[in-house]
């Protein structure tokens, strides 16, 4: 794919084409490292190539799977990139490593509002749309902690509603 078309890709699914540059410099910078290789492909028309890891940007991939930065695990999207190519370790052991991460970080409290230090739950929250926020996300994050578990071969913690009111992603207690 031309330098110009991934760009304009990028921004096409971004809706930024500042994010669109930024990723097409990151790519010419792995491409100035040896990181990637590119080769003309004149089946695609003039000025087309095809890109592709080199040995050095496979063995910097494994490195970077087996190690995620810390915004890699934290951050929904960016965990999803890595789990996009999670498979390409050979070793199920660090495969499970990164899920593991990925795990404790979901069990611990957290809510995009807080009274002080505390984590505010849905139920605590009078705007709509916020609850909304907060609903949306406990049901989210419960998906996909259970799923994290499953892919460990880990069985799932039984419910405990005396931790409802200090786990922000336990469902509410039923109404009385």
């Amino acid at each position: 794919m031309h330098a110009t078309e991934l760009q304009q890709q990028l921004a096409d699914r971004e809706d930024d084409l500042d994010a669109a540059h930024a990723a097409n410099r990151q790519l010419i910078t792995r491409l100035k490292a040896g990181l990637i290789e590119r080769r003309a492909d004149p089946a695609a028309g003039a000025a087309r190539y095809v890109l592709s890891l080199t040995a050095a940007g496979r063995a910097d991939m494994l490195q970077r799977l087996r190690k995620p930065a810390d915004h890699e695990i934290t951050d929904f999207t960016r965990f999803y990139i890595v789990l996009a190519f999670l498979s390409h370790l050979p070793d199920m052991a660090e495969q499970h490593a990164v899920l593991r991460r990925r795990l404790e970080f979901l069990e611990e409290p957290a809510s995009f509002f807080y009274d002080n230090d505390r984590p505010l739950r849905a139920e605590e929250i009078a705007d709509p749309y916020r609850r909304g926020m907060l609903l949306t996300a406990r049901a989210t994050s419960r998906a996909e902690r259970t799923w994290l578990r499953e892919a460990l071969g880990e069985k799932p913690p039984a419910l405990d509603t005396t931790v409802t009111d200090s786990d922000p992603h336990a469902p509410a207690a039923p109404a009385s």
